[in-house]
C-alpha cells in the first residue's frame, strides 16, 4: 500500500533532499530513512542537503529574486492561482502522503491540504491589494506616501505536525509579495515536502516566465536550519516548532539584524463557565484535545472549569474518551491516530508520571497495542483531574493530555489561564456577554487567538495566526500578515518650487542669493 501511494505522487524509493523547482539536485549529504508513524515502516530514503547545497540554493534564489520582484504582483498571483488549482487536482494524493507520514486521520489530512488551497485563494486576491497609504504632508506642495516592496529570499522552517499547510501559509504570501522561498521541512516528514515540491513544480513548467528558483527545498538537520538562519542573504526566516528551536533561530537571525517570524509552543486553555452550553462545549473540547492525537500547536491542554460543573464535565469527557476509536489513521471511523514516534510516547508517559506526583488524578492514558498496527506509537488520550494548576500543566507536552483545573470566580479563571509561559490560542464557553467581553478585553486572555464558544484549534486562514510570549509573537496567514514579507518605504514628493523644511526649521544657506553664471 505504501509503495502505491508514494508512486502516485512521484516519490521514488531513493530521493534527493535538494531541489530548485522540479530539478532535484545530486547531493553528497547523508541519507536517512523516512518512516511512517502508523507502523514504523521505512517509506523511502532521502539524501540530506549539505551546508554547501544551502549556499548554492541561496545564490539561485537571489538571482531569481532580481527577476521575480519586477513581475507585476497580479501576474505573481496568477502563478499562485494555478498552484491552487494544481493542489485541488491532487488533493487526495497529497492528503494520503500526509496521513502516511504524519499519522493524521484522513479527514484531518484532507483538511490540511484544503488549508493550502484556501491560502492560495486568499493570496490571489491579495496580489491586487498590496496597498500603501497616502499621507498628508505638513509642507505646502508636498505629498507623502508609503510603498511596500519585495523583501528577498525567505527561509521557511516547518514542523512535522502540519507538514504542508504552514509552508503554504508562508509561500503563497511570500510569492505574491515577490519573494523566493527556501523550505527546510521537518526531517520527520520529508516526503510530504518532496511531494509538494513535485506538484507545485509542475506549475513552473507551465509558466516559463516565472524563475524556477522561487521554489526551493533543502532537507536536513539542525545544521541546515543554522545555515539559513545565519545567511545575510535571507532577510526573513519563518520558523515553526518548539520554543527552544525558536530561541536558537531568533538569536542567530538577530545577530545579523535580520527578521524572524516565529510560531512556537502553545499551552492552550478553555474557560468553561456555569452558563455554558455543555453539549456544544463537550464537542469542542474533545476535538481540540484529541484531534491530531494532541499534536497541534493549538491543541486544548488545559480546561479551566467552574467548580460547580467540574464533576459533570469530567463524567461527560471520560465517557466519550472511553469510546474513542484509536488506530490506523487511514481506516474509516478512526478518530485518533499514532503519535509521531516513540519519543513522543515517552514524553507523554513522563508528563503523566509528574502529574500523579504533583497530585493529579489521571483518567485514561497508557499505550494501545490491541487492534492497532505493530510498530506505531498509539496511546489513550488522558484527562488529568487536579485541584489547582500543577507545574507540569504549565509545560507543553505534545500529546493528548488534558488538565482539568477548577476555579471559583471568573477573574480567578483568567488569572489561571494567563499563568503559563505560552500564549497561542484560548477560548471561553459562556452565554454571559459580560464574561465573553472581559475575556476578549485587555484584562482577559493574553493569547494571540481568543475565541468565544468555539474551541482552541481549527483557525481559519482569513485571520492572522500566531501568539504571544514564548509562542514567539509571529503572525502568518490572513489579515495583514503579508507585511512580514515586504519592506516599507516612506516617500515624500515635492511638486512645488519651494523647499520648506519639516518642523518649521529655517536653514538659510544663501543659495538663492548666488547669481547664476552669465550665459
Amino acid at each position: 500500500m505504501h509503495e502505491a501511494v508514494l508512486k502516485k505522487i512521484g516519490i521514488d524509493p531513493t530521493n534527493s533532499g535538494v531541489a530548485i523547482g522540479i530539478d532535484f539536485r545530486r547531493t553528497t549529504g547523508k541519507s536517512f530513512a523516512a518512516r511512517s508513524p502508523i507502523d514504523g515502516a521505512t517509506l523511502a530514503t532521502v539524501a540530506s542537503a549539505t551546508v554547501e547545497d544551502v549556499h548554492t540554493i541561496i545564490k539561485a534564489a537571489q538571482e531569481a529574486f532580481v527577476k521575480f520582484r519586477l513581475i507585476p504582483a497580479p501576474k505573481r498571483g496568477e502563478f499562485v492561482r494555478r498552484v491552487g488549482q494544481k493542489l485541488r487536482d491532487r488533493k487526495s494524493d497529497l492528503a494520503a502522503i500526509v496521513s502516511l507520514e504524519a499519522g493524521k486521520i484522513t479527514a484531518e489530512a484532507l483538511g490540511e491540504v484544503q488549508e493550502m488551497i484556501d491560502i492560495c485563494d486568499f493570496a490571489v486576491g491579495l496580489s491586487r491589494q498590496l496597498y500603501g497609504l497616502t499621507i498628508a504632508s505638513e509642507r505646502p506642495g508636498h505629498r507623502m506616501m508609503e510603498q511596500w516592496h519585495p523583501l528577498g529570499p525567505v527561509g521557511v522552517i516547518t514542523a512535522f505536525n502540519f507538514p504542508v499547510a504552514v509552508w503554504a501559509w508562508n509561500a503563497m504570501l511570500a510569492w505574491v509579495c515577490g519573494n523566493p522561498i527556501i523550505w527546510k521541512p521537518s526531517e520527520k516528514t520529508p516526503l510530504c515536502a518532496i511531494a509538494v515540491q513535485t506538484v507545485v513544480g509542475e506549475v513552473l513548467n507551465e509558466m516559463p516566465e516565472i524563475p524556477p528558483a522561487i521554489l526551493n527545498l533543502v532537507i536536513g538537520g539542525q545544521e541546515i536550519g543554522r545555515a539559513l538562519a545565519s545567511s545575510p542573504h535571507i532577510p526573513l526566516v519563518s520558523a515553526t516548532g518548539s520554543t527552544r528551536m525558536g530561541i536558537a533561530v531568533a538569536q542567530t537571525v538577530a545577530a545579523r539584524l535580520g527578521r524572524s517570524l516565529l510560531e512556537l509552543g502553545g499551552n492552550n486553555a478553555m474557560i468553561l463557565t456555569p452558563s455554558a452550553d455543555l453539549e456544544l462545549a463537550t464537542r469542542a473540547i474533545v476535538f481540540a484535545a484529541v484531534g491530531t492525537a494532541g499534536q497541534r500547536c493549538t491543541t486544548l491542554r488545559r480546561l479551566i472549569v467552574h467548580e460547580s460543573i467540574k464533576d459533570e464535565i469530567i463524567q461527560r469527557l471520560t465517557a466519550i474518551y472511553a469510546q474513542l476509536k484509536i488506530g490506523n489513521p487511514t481506516q474509516e471511523g478512526i478518530l485518533v491516530g499514532p503519535l509521531i514516534d516513540e519519543s513522543a510516547g515517552k514524553s507523554m508517559e513522563h508528563a503523566l508520571e509528574l502529574a500523579r506526583e504533583q497530585g493529579g488524578k489521571v483518567h485514561g492514558g497508557g499505550r494501545v497495542t490491541d487492534k492497532v498496527p505493530t510498530g506505531g506509537t498509539y496511546v489513550k488520550p488522558a484527562i488529568v483531574e487536579t485541584s489547582r494548576q500543577i507545574p507540569v500543566a504549565c509545560e507543553e507536552t505534545f500529546a493528548p493530555i488534558l488538565y482539568v483545573i477548577p476555579y471559583k470566580t471568573f477573574e480567578e479563571a483568567i488569572e489561571i489561564h494567563n499563568a503559563v509561559p505560552q500564549g497561542l490560542s484560548s477560548a471561553v464557553f459562556t452565554t454571559n456577554v459580560l464574561e465573553a467581553e472581559l475575556f476578549l478585553s485587555p484584562a482577559g486572555s493574553d493569547c494571540g487567538i481568543a475565541n468565544v464558544n468555539i474551541g482552541t484549534s481549527g483557525a481559519e486562514i482569513g485571520g492572522a495566526f500566531g501568539g504571544e510570549k514564548q509562542t514567539g509573537g509571529g503572525r502568518e496567514s490572513g489579515s495583514d500578515a503579508w507585511k512580514n514579507y515586504m519592506r516599507r518605504t516612506t516617500n515624500t514628493i515635492n511638486y512645488s518650487k519651494d523647499l520648506p523644511l519639516a518642523q518649521g526649521i529655517s536653514f538659510d544657506t544663501g543659495a538663492d542669493q548666488v547669481r547664476k553664471p552669465a550665459p
